[in-house]
């Protein structure tokens, strides 16, 4: 064979072998396609993978292979993919670094993140760093993020109610419309962001810093932003040092986060002995600790030196009722409603009080629920707290319609549902009943009621 021939035998070797390797490739690569479409990303992972190191040429198989694992959970694998990829798509910079985060590792999940937004402008990577900078209570650097992310994607209803709680704190005059948008996009936010918004306009009433700041601080309380609570409240302290109340909140609110809290409220005591919110903050501390005696101490003395604050008559029946002590429980209470007959939640409150403990319901807890409910006809609350009165009182029939109600209005409001089982066995509707208790068992995902439920299943179906 002449020299010729054989260079043209070898040509089609080499040709006939990357032929194959270009079906192989092909066929491989419509594997982890069919694999990634049926949402088997370890096995799409995989097959991207084994293509791309025959197809070294593909590089953005590498970024494929990458994203598919970190839809499938393994981020180890996601990011050594990834980090083969020449180079990335917003998506492919996305899942780098929120694999790294999920991996604990915040300051690399940063680093990819910022690598990712010097060549792409994306809504989804200033959302991962936004989350990244919150992680390390870095408000400012999260504050920006969210800027260019509803400047990038104006419809985000939690990014537009995140910016305005940052805001709220770091230029009150521009949080409103921020806020205001959120609750547009998403109705569920408004009873949050109406809480802001009365906190801003009494914080725009007072006439120092820190006054301004505890306002805004116990707002971010009452819509469950403790970390942010804790920001308003140290410099509110910070301020103005001789301000007792600031002192107990930010103890309140250290405590809401896990924190010690203590020392703070201490020296809110030091401070003023005769503040009633310092006694009552410190009652809320003594509860969680189980020292009853010392939470109805310090809410007597709320009570004494603010006596027409329901609050503090409230939080006298709740220590009372945790001693034992229910005629006195009932009588704070009472007291409680008396101060503020046009607050459906002190009424519920004596209802449920009367109901769990079989004592004045037909007396005080079923008219003072009844008022409730008239008040606030929506409130599922007052509507289980009428079921529950109802059933305390063998007013099945009536129970099983305030109960069902209250559940049509809040599906999720697991007590209404397990009252609602109760009554069905009470009439003898097993099958109702197991029905109720299952779907709290299996929908309850914080488990907060799923206890209960078991027991009653355990109890009532073994």
């Amino acid at each position: 064979m002449s020299h010729w021939n054989r260079y043209k035998y070898l040509i089609g070797i080499v040709a006939l072998g990357f032929a194959l390797l270009m079906l192989w490739g092909i066929a491989g690569l419509r594997q982890a396609e069919r694999e990634f479409q049926q949402a088997d990303y370890p096995a799409a992972a995989e097959s991207y993978a084994r293509v791309a190191r025959v197809l070294f040429w593909r590089g953005d198989l590498w970024e494929k292979a990458g994203i598919a694992a970190a839809l499938g959970e393994d981020h180890v694998a996601a990011i050594a993919y990834l980090e083969k990829a020449p180079s990335l798509s917003a998506e492919g910079w996305f899942r780098l670094g929120a694999s790294h985060y999920q991996l604990q590792d915040a300051a690399a999940a940063i680093t990819a993140v910022e690598q990712g937004l010097q060549t792409h402008d994306s809504p989804a990577l200033y959302s991962l760093l936004a989350l990244l900078r919150r992680s390390q209570k870095n408000w400012q650097a999260e504050q920006d993020a969210l800027a260019n992310q509803i400047r990038l994607d104006d419809g985000d209803a939690y990014a537009h109610y995140r910016l305005g709680l940052l805001l709220t704190l770091s230029s009150p005059d521009d949080a409103l419309p921020v806020l205001t948008r959120a609750s547009f996009l998403n109705p569920e936010v408004d009873s949050a962001v109406q809480t802001i918004r009365a906190a801003l306009a009494l914080s725009s009433m007072q006439a120092d810093d820190s006054q301004k700041l505890l306002a805004i601080g116990r707002a971010f309380g009452l819509v469950q932003e403790w970390e942010l609570a804790i920001v308003a409240f140290s410099q509110a302290v910070e301020f103005d040092p001789q301000n007792a109340e600031a002192w107990a909140w930010l103890g309140e609110a250290n405590q809401q986060t896990g924190q010690e809290g203590s020392a703070e409220l201490d020296h809110a005591l030091s401070l003023s002995e005769t503040n009633p919110t310092v006694h009552a903050l410190r009652a809320l501390q003594w509860t969680r600790q189980g020292n009853y005696e010392q939470a109805l101490a310090e809410y007597l003395l709320a009570a004494k030196y603010d006596s027409q604050n329901p609050a503090w008559q409230a939080g006298v029946g709740d220590a009372y009722f945790k001693l034992g002590n229910l005629v006195a429980a009932l009588a704070a209470y009472q007291r409680a409603v008396e101060l503020a007959p046009g607050d459906a939640a002190y009424l519920v409150r004596l209802a449920i009080f009367c109901a769990e403990n079989g004592v004045y319901v037909e007396e005080a807890g079923l008219p003072a629920v009844q008022q409730a409910v008239m008040l606030a006809p929506n409130d599922p609350l007052a509507l289980d707290a009428l079921g529950m009165s109802y059933f305390a009182t063998r007013r099945y029939a009536s129970a099983e319609q305030a109960l069902t109600q209250a559940i049509e209005l809040a599906p999720d409001y697991f007590p209404a549902h397990i009252h609602l089982a109760l009554n069905y066995l009470a009439q003898g509707n097993r099958a109702a009943a197991f029905n109720s208790l299952t779907f709290v068992r299996d929908a309850d995902e914080s488990g907060l009621y799923r206890e209960t439920v078991i027991h009653l299943l355990e109890q009532y179906f073994p």
